[in-house]
């Protein structure tokens, strides 16, 4: 069993991922799917009059300000047309999917963050009233029930707080939580670009192996998204995973090919 995380990005080939995924179920491969909807969420954020802010955190990370109207955004956007257009897409298809949120049946959990942390104009502040934060528990009895009674479960942020909040989560790092928490042997993130790339956006400079050990020196590498992507990555090996793998999602059978080395494959030598 092996988990999948499709972007939200611009670019992104639903239809094609949606025919892999058909033909990987028909062939008796169990999945389960995490998805984004970034790109859609950002233009009907702004069609609403409340455009997306981006902040950066200390450590050097961009992630989306939420507040609570682009919670009630999201939800619409995530857990309305992308998640039921992509269940619309696979029940074509003949896969019995079903879409969640991380809200529905306590799917997701974690703690709301009280305040974040940012940099603006070179200078440190502090943001409260944000609903964000971690996937930290993951409901595996509801995950495990679906899946024997044939179901393919479809996730999507937002999560659920302790004090049961909608927070927004970062859904790489959602799904790698995902993939712990349900004991995957493999995490495949799709994305509009091929992989992890040395001179982004040059594709030419894919990097398509990295030992796990050696993982950390290439946050640098890492640009804009794919930092969160990496981080989710270092996420899934702590926790017990022993392949990621970054890969195409504007391709023809774009699991099939990342299940067979294409795109930036990180694992487990044996040795380590």
């Amino acid at each position: 069993m092996f988990v999948l995380k499709i972007g939200g990005s611009a670019g992104i080939d639903y239809d094609l991922i949606a025919d892999d995924i058909a033909r990987l179920t028909q062939e008796g491969q169990q999945m389960i799917v995490v998805h984004g909807g970034s790109a859609l969420t950002n233009e009907v954020a702004t069609a609403l009059g409340h455009p997306p802010q981006f902040v950066t955190s200390v450590s050097g990370f961009s992630s989306r300000r939420t507040d609570r109207r682009t919670i009630e955004i999201f939800e619409m956007v995530y857990c309305g047309q992308m998640n039921k257009g992509l269940v619309e897409k696979l029940q074509a298809r003949g896969v019995n999917a079903i879409g969640l949120s991380g809200l529905d049946g306590r799917l997701w959990e974690g703690k709301r963050k009280s305040v974040i942390k940012i940099v603006e104009k070179g200078r440190r502040r502090v943001i409260r009233n944000d609903y964000t934060g971690k996937v930290e528990k993951v409901n595996t009895a509801l995950l495990n029930t679906l899946l024997l009674a044939g179901y393919l479960p479809l996730l999507t942020p937002p999560a659920i707080s302790y004090e049961s909040e909608a927070i927004n989560v970062d859904g790489d790092r959602a799904a790698a939580a995902t993939a712990i928490a349900m004991e995957a042997d493999t995490l495949v993130i799709l994305s509009n670009v091929p992989g992890l790339l040395k001179n982004f956006p040059d594709e030419s400079s894919l990097i398509r192996h990295i030992p796990a050990q050696k993982l950390d020196t290439f946050m640098d590498v890492a640009q804009d998204r794919m930092k969160k992507k990496v981080m989710g990555a270092q996420e899934a090996l702590a926790g017990g995973l022993k392949r990621i793998i970054f890969a195409d999602g504007r391709v023809e059978n774009p699991i099939q090919r990342a299940l067979a080395g294409e795109g930036t494959v990180i694992e487990v030598s044996a040795g380590f």
